[in-house]
């Protein structure tokens, strides 16, 4: 009997997934890993694991979903997004669509 549920894949594969690829485009777009690191509420060596692939790095997303995530980056740097966490969690319910999504949720 498997008893792990599309939640846990959401805390260890899906979630730090998304903070990467996101972290990756802040970086990109100029701000400094120190101040991302602040934004994500977490240290600045776990940003460099994010942007250096040792965390966050199980899943490869699509180019729908690469996108939204450059979008939201750059929605952050220009002060344009009021709920970043909601705009994550609809990355995530994006990709939880179908084969391991939540069975409450279809």
């Amino acid at each position: 009997m498997n008893l792990e549920t599309p939640c846990q894949a959401v805390v260890w594969d899906i979630l730090p997934a998304i903070r990467a690829a996101l972290a990756m485009e802040l970086v990109k777009n100029g701000i400094a890993q120190k101040e991302v690191a602040k934004m994500f509420g977490m240290a600045p060596s776990a940003v460099s694991q994010y942007l250096t692939k040792k965390r966050g790095y199980r899943i490869e997303f699509d180019d729908d979903v690469k996108e939204s995530i450059a979008r939201l980056a750059l929605e952050i740097q220009e002060g344009k997004v009021d709920n970043v966490p909601a705009k994550i969690c609809g990355i995530c319910r994006h990709l939880r669509k179908g084969e391991g999504a939540c069975p409450a949720e279809e």
